[in-house]
């Protein structure tokens, strides 16, 4: 079981799913001393087909990637999307993947609860269990083990039975429109621009003193500058 690590490779795959009604989209990445999130492997599935796709190969190009995202006639299926989002919009240059179904919010409007993991619509859903052994891979590392991509594809191969019988019932209760909304918001670009000069609202200060608040909004500014700059967490600056 291989990784996609060339662009040609790539674009092929992305033509054949050019025609699907929806594709299944899922990442992996590391954040743990960047300030970006480092992008390790893209899982995409379409009604018929799953591949895993490696964005830490050298030459790789995911302009072809980008092409289906952006593609409005392919839905695209996330699950609790926020995380993935953030990623694709920086590296889309400020676009999303749109048309956009996230199976949380419609397993939430469905009566699932408000935050239902993708392991437990999988295991009501499709009636299958997500197998956790690879849960804390290092996705940074090569090679990957059949294990671990077995792991990854299972994040957009179950999404594709979770969204039809999300979908399906959605239909069914005519609420379909009910999550327009909520997935209006999370295709609001500006939430996921990060401001530094908004970066001391995130300190929730105690005292209202216009001085120190003033000192504490050019620290706080300046700091998310230079973890932007040089690509650091916080906690490095």
């Amino acid at each position: 079981m291989d990784i996609i690590t060339t662009t040609a490779e790539l674009a092929e795959f992305c033509a054949r799913l050019a025609g699907a009604p929806f594709v299944t989209v899922d990442t992996e990445f590391m954040r743990e001393s960047t300030y970006w999130p480092k992008l390790c492997l893209v899982q995409v599935a379409g009604p018929d087909e799953a591949r895993a796709i490696g964005p830490l190969a050298e030459g790789l190009g995911l302009a072809p990637l980008f092409d289906l995202l952006r593609n409005e006639s392919v839905l695209k299926v996330f699950h609790a999307a926020r995380q993935d989002l953030e990623i694709f919009h920086k590296l889309m240059g400020g676009e999303l993947p749109k048309p956009l179904f996230d199976t949380q919010i419609g397993a939430m409007v469905c009566g699932f609860g408000d935050q239902a993991s993708y392991e437990t619509l999988v295991n009501k859903l499709a009636n299958a269990q997500v197998d956790k052994s690879s849960r804390f891979t290092d996705w940074s590392k090569r090679p990957l083990s059949e294990r671990q991509i077995t792991y990854a594809l299972s994040d957009v191969t179950h999404l594709r039975t979770v969204y039809k019988k999300i979908a399906t019932r959605l239909e069914k209760s005519g609420r379909t429109h009910w999550l327009d909304d909520e997935i209006a918001n999370m295709l609001d670009p500006r939430i996921y621009t990060v401001r530094p000069e908004e970066a001391w609202l995130r300190l929730k200060p105690r005292s209202n003193n216009p001085r120190f608040l003033g000192i504490l909004r050019e620290i706080a500014a300046w700091r998310e500058r230079e973890a932007q700059h040089r690509d650091l967490s916080l906690i490095h600056i």
